[in-house]
């Protein structure tokens, strides 16, 4: 018992190192407003950027996003930095998500992954799901759900990235 513990233990290392300097895959994506984005060529002008998966029908995931709407202007003067906001809505919801963000005032790039393609290509199976990519284009940090103030960590990890 006590070897698959420590086996477990490695893998769990070995993925958690993977993910976190992985380069983004290649998938390809539309925009609210119809043009096609390959999620490989993601990028900031070598500045750090955030992916967040997204759903109309997630309130924690609205919350996130309207939290970081609300300081996303300072963050930017401040680090630079941008979001990308993908969508995992299907179907008949796929027509809401542009109704939202337009009422919600986002100014966030905004993608949609109706087949959950990218999703499944990033490993998202919670959302919301938050990936910080740095300069460079890799994969620095992630996390899944969404708490009262958890943005502040976003933009301390931005700020480290930056600095």
């Amino acid at each position: 018992m006590k070897a698959f513990k420590k086996l477990t233990l490695v893998a769990l290392l070995l993925i958690g190192s993977t993910v976190a300097y992985a380069q983004l895959p290649a998938v390809t994506l539309k925009t609210i407003e119809g043009k096609t984005v390959n999620t490989a060529k993601l990028s900031n002008d070598g500045k750090p950027f955030v992916i967040t998966f997204f759903a109309t029908w997630c309130k924690p995931c609205q919350r996130e996003l309207k939290a970081i709407h609300e300081v996303y202007p300072d963050w930017q003067d401040e680090t630079g930095m941008k979001v990308v906001a993908v969508s995992i809505d299907e179907g008949q919801n796929v027509n809401k998500v542009k109704p939202l963000v337009d009422a919600s005032a986002w100014e966030y790039e905004v993608l949609l992954d109706s087949n959950g393609d990218f999703k499944r290509a990033m490993g998202v199976s919670t959302i919301p799901a938050l990936f910080i990519i740095d300069g460079d284009g890799k994969i620095v940090d992630r996390h899944t759900g969404y708490t009262d103030g958890s943005e502040e960590n976003i933009i301390e990890k931005i700020r480290e990235l930056v600095d």
